[in-house]
Formats: C-alpha cells, structure tokens, sequence
C-alpha cells in the first residue's frame, strides 16, 4: 500500500480488511487479537497512528515509532504471543510530520488454521466487517476440519457396510458414463471393484470399506442421511425480484434433496429445465445440453461448484440455490481457499473435497481442473449481463455467487458513452460501464475487469492504463481505479431522466412525472440526510436496491443533490432536496 492508498482508504471507514489503531507510545494490546482475526480469515491492513474521531478516520501520529513498530514485529514474527510466526509485512509513512504504520497481516494456509492467542484454541478469532470475533465451536471445528492432513472426503467409514450402502443404479449410470467419457480405461463391469478402482471403496487389511465420498457421491438414501444429517441442497424458486422478498414470503417451489449428490444433480437439472430462459433439451445419459448455451453453462457451473466445494462435515448449515426473477443466489458452507482473484486463473486450485471433484471430472460434468469458476464469469458475460458477485468469507468459512440478471451496459450508459468523446473498444467500454455501476461507487479493480472475460492480469492492466490515459480513470494504486470526479458529474447529466423540465421558481409548477421509486424517497426526505437514513426511511433492506432504484434516478434526475458532491464517498456525506425537488415533493403532498 503506497501512501495514495493509505490516504485513501482513510477517507472511508474501518471494514474486514482494515483496521485502525492510535499506538501512540506502545502497540495495543488488541492489536494482536486483530492479527488472529485477520490471518484467520483473508488477512487485512493494521494501521498504527491513526484515530477515530466523530466517524472520521484522523492521522493522530506514533510518537514512539521505532519502539512500537520493533516491539510489534518482534512479537508476531517470534511465535509466542500467536501459536504460529505471522510474516507481516511492514510500511512506514510521514504524513503531515507524524509517523504512520500500516502492517499487512496476510491470510493463513489452511494448514495454519486457525491462528490464536496465549497457547489456548479459544482464543482464536476471525474478522466480520469493522470487528474482530472470538470464533465460536463450530468454527473452531470447521477450521481444524479443513486444516487436517487426511482429507475429510477420502476418510474410510467402517461402521457402514460396502454391500448395502451403494444406490447400484446411481453407480451404473455413472459407469456408462465414465466409459463414454475414457474410452482409453478398460471397462470394470462390477459395480463393487469399480468404486474400488478409483478408491470409493479401499481395503484395510481383509476388510473394505466406502469412504466418505464414496457414500456421499453414491450412496443409498438412508446411509447419507447417516454421514449429513442435513440436507445436501435446499432449492428455492420465488418469483419475485429480491429487493421485494422478505422470510415472511413463501417460495413459489421448493425442493429438499437428500439423497446422494449424483441423485441430486440428476433432480436440480430437472428443475432447471423447466425454468429455463429458452426451452431445451438435454442428453439424458450425460445431463448436457445438446448446445450448451451461455446461460447454462453459467448454472450448471455454479450449481456444480455447490455441490462439490461444500463442507460436508458442517451439520449445522446447508447449501441452497435461490431463484428470484433478477438473480440467482447460491451458497454454499465452506469457503474457498483460494482468492477471489486466484478463482479466475486456469490453474489447479486446492480443494476440500478432492475425491468428489475428480469424480464430477472424469465424466465431464465440470469443466476441467480450476476454470470453472471462471466459465461461468465467461458465460455470464457473454449474456451482457454484469458480472457475478462472490462473496468468499473466510472468517464463517461462507461461499456465495450471485448471478444478476441485468444488462451491464443499459440505454443512459449506451449514451453516456457515446457522448465522452473517446473511442473505446469493446473491452474498454465494459470496463467503463462497470465503474458507473452505482454498487462499484465509481471504484473498479484489475479482478473486477477481469470478472468481464479478460483473462489476464496483464490484459486487464492494458485496458485500465488506456482508460488513465484518457483522463477516464485515476490510479488509487497498483490494482485499483477511481472514475474522475468530471465523468461522475457528467454522467448525472447524461443519465436519462424519469422528469420533465422544471419551469418557474421553486414555487412554480414542475411538468412531467417522477417514477413511484423517486416519489417515495421525495416523500421522506427532511433536511439533510445519510444514505443510510433515507434508506431506513423507506424501509429498503438491500443497500444496491435503494440506490440502483431510488438514489441515482433521484442523482440523475436533479431532485436531489449531495451535500459534499466533490467526494461522494466522504463519511461525512449528506442528501437534501433542490429547488426541483421541494416543488415535487409539495405537489405530492397536496395530491
């Protein structure tokens, strides 16, 4: 982090990864509970001479610098404090003449989880948003799974017994289709020393018994029901979009699956099938479609990385798909291990489960070793859509993808963008729309411009450079871009309004119509108000709703205006009505 970054994240707030401390004259002793925090789940930026004041990060200084930063390298590179030698990365910064540190604490391997306090387990914690929370039992239990050296799905089960436990038509279907798929193998006709072949089944002295995966993957009804007493998938469809669903709604259809994985797969294609976006036939033996569309490669993908990435051995949470009319949201227990940046790479990627993984690809129903993931960025793209959402939380050890249904580039962008003046290819142009969408706040990434099929950092890097050159992005660092504070205005002005023209003094008439999102938030606007007021005003639970549906029409429109429109971002940040404005609101409450 160079000290451009610094100094802008200090115009934010404290959040998962950043964390803030005054460490005038010595390190806090809380510091190293946020250490644990941040190795434990995907590791984060410890800053040293900087406080809060009234909401707003404040450079306060380090007065005794060389003691508190050798103190607090000495301890979390010696192994004492923390059960493990933590390789901190150090900065050091003069600003305004007062020294600041700020300490990249990196992520943990799964082998090094979880890392904790004073020689005791229960002092192990994990980061959730501005905090630092001791883990809980289950955590506990779900870092040491993961961190084990056998892995839980090759693990052998010798109370279950290998000639009642397997589903022999699942095993056959499955035969067929392996040698279909490796014609190269010599065929092994019985069920039991195939699932021996390939380890389902192994021997332990004059006994065999399955393995975890075996039965999972394979397995009778009643036997998996045994391993996970809890569903392996919960499917939702509810037709309504998500901003409009609350748990007071009942979904519209609902499928519980507990049986083997495959017996599951087999069941969520069947409903796929009948939900798709255009009708389709598919191979029944193989369960691909003939002509496998963007939109299916996209869900079969997702749904496939559910199921073989889940955890398992968590009991206590299921994995479940949500169809809701603008998006499909899939979570699934158990994160990933790798980064969110790491997922778009082609290359292996350790797994949790690596028996079922291999299974899913011998037979081609997963797209070879590590692109899967990206495949389905790819697909999604290819549709025009905005990329996927990941939300990879290491500290619940949570993996959800969120599939939007919604044009990347709509009709105001279209034309915004003709009227820069630059001439953008394809892939700049993306780009471009991708910082305008209000959930990115003018901010995108060199992962975020990847996530738009460019396949490589170097690629992405191209296309950002070009965009800087153009006076359309400014650099905040190596990896992240800022759309210029002119283009954000221009773009208020070029969006396509909902309203007429204002004609007249504030007391004059106004002509023209408001769309039902925009006079609901004019209803409950008074004085000035934070977003988050407003929001609660309307009772809006969903952040990227309310300000794809309410806030920026009301931007674009000119019924509102920010309070500080030179830095959007500032916490300091307000919304009040203008001349237009307090007309429409006046209008709508004397109708």
């Amino acid at each position: 982090m160079n000290q451009e970054e610094l100094l802008a994240r200090l115009e934010g707030i404290e959040w998962n990864d950043f964390e803030c401390k005054s460490a005038r004259n010595s390190v806090p002793k809380d510091a190293y509970t946020t250490v644990s925090a941040f190795a434990n789940s995907a590791g984060g930026w410890l800053v040293f001479g900087v406080s809060e004041r009234d909401g707003r990060l404040e450079v306060t200084g380090v007065e005794s610098p060389d003691n508190v930063q050798n103190d607090f390298l000495a301890t979390v590179r010696g192994g004492q404090k923390l059960n493990r030698e933590i390789a901190v990365e150090p900065h050091r910064y003069e600003i305004d003449g007062k020294h600041v540190f700020a300490f990249y604490v990196p992520e943990a391997t799964r082998a090094d989880k979880p890392v904790y306090l004073k020689g005791d387990l229960r002092q192990s914690y994990i980061r959730r948003g501005a905090g630092d929370e001791k883990c809980t039992q289950s955590e506990l239990e779900r870092f040491l799974r993961d961190a084990a050296q056998e892995r839980y799905d090759g693990a052998a089960l010798p109370g279950i017994p290998v000639d009642r436990c397997f589903d022999l038509e699942i095993v056959r279907w499955y035969q067929a289709q392996f040698v279909r798929r490796n014609p190269e193998h010599p065929e092994i006709a019985d069920p039991v020393e195939f699932l021996l072949n390939w380890n389902f089944i192994i021997e332990q002295g004059d006994t065999m018994h399955p393995t975890r995966a075996g039965v999972l993957l394979f397995g009778e009804g009643r036997y998996v029901r045994q391993l996970v007493p809890r569903p392996i998938l919960d499917y939702q469809r509810i037709d309504l979009p998500f901003d409009q669903w609350s748990a007071e709604h009942r979904w519209h259809d609902r499928s519980v699956f507990e049986e083997n994985i495959f017996r599951t797969w087999q069941g969520l294609v069947a409903k796929y099938m009948r939900i798709a976006e255009h009708p389709f036939s598919i191979e029944p033996s193989t369960l691909r479609r003939n002509d496998d569309p963007p939109d299916y490669v996209a869900f079969r993908e997702a749904a496939i990385n559910l199921l073989i990435h889940q955890d398992y051995g968590d009991h206590g949470r299921k994995a479940s798909i949500r169809l809701f009319t603008d998006r499909t949201i899939f979570w699934n227990p158990g994160d990933a291990f790798a980064t969110e940046a790491e997922l778009l790479d082609p290359t292996e990627k350790e797994v949790r489960n690596p028996s079922i993984v291999k299974a899913f690809r011998r037979i081609g129903l997963s797209d070879q070793a590590g692109t899967g993931i990206r495949a389905i960025f790819n697909n999604w793209h290819e549709l025009g859509r905005v990329p996927p959402q990941i939300n990879n939380d290491k500290g619940r050890k949570e993996f959800e993808l969120v599939l939007i249904n919604k044009p990347l580039v709509n009709d105001a962008m279209a034309r915004f963008r003709k009227e820069i003046g630059v001439s953008l290819s394809p892939d700049q142009a993306n780009v471009l729309s991708l910082a305008l969408e209000p959930s990115k706040e003018g901010r995108v990434s060199l992962t975020d411009i990847r996530g738009l099929g460019i396949n490589t950092v170097r690629q992405a890097k191209e296309v950002a450079e070009f965009l800087v050159r153009q006076q359309l992005l400014e650099p905040l660092g190596d990896t992240l871009y800022e759309l210029k504070e002119p283009l954000k205005k221009r773009l208020l002005e070029t969006a396509e309004p909902s309203t007429g023209e204002v004609t007249g003094e504030v007391t004059g008439e106004v002509t023209g119509e408001v769309s039902e999102e925009v006079e609901k938030l004019l209803a409950v606007m008074q004085g000035e108000m934070k977003r988050a007021e407003i929001q609660a005003a309307l009772s809006l639970k969903h952040e990227e709703h309310f300000r794809d549906a309410y806030l920026t029409p009301a931007l674009a429109s000119g019924v509102i205006e920010m309070t500080v429109p030179d830095k959007p971002r500032s916490s300091k940040q307000r919304y009040r009505l203008t001349a237009k404005g307090v007309v429409l609101q006046r209008k709508g409450a004397h109708e």
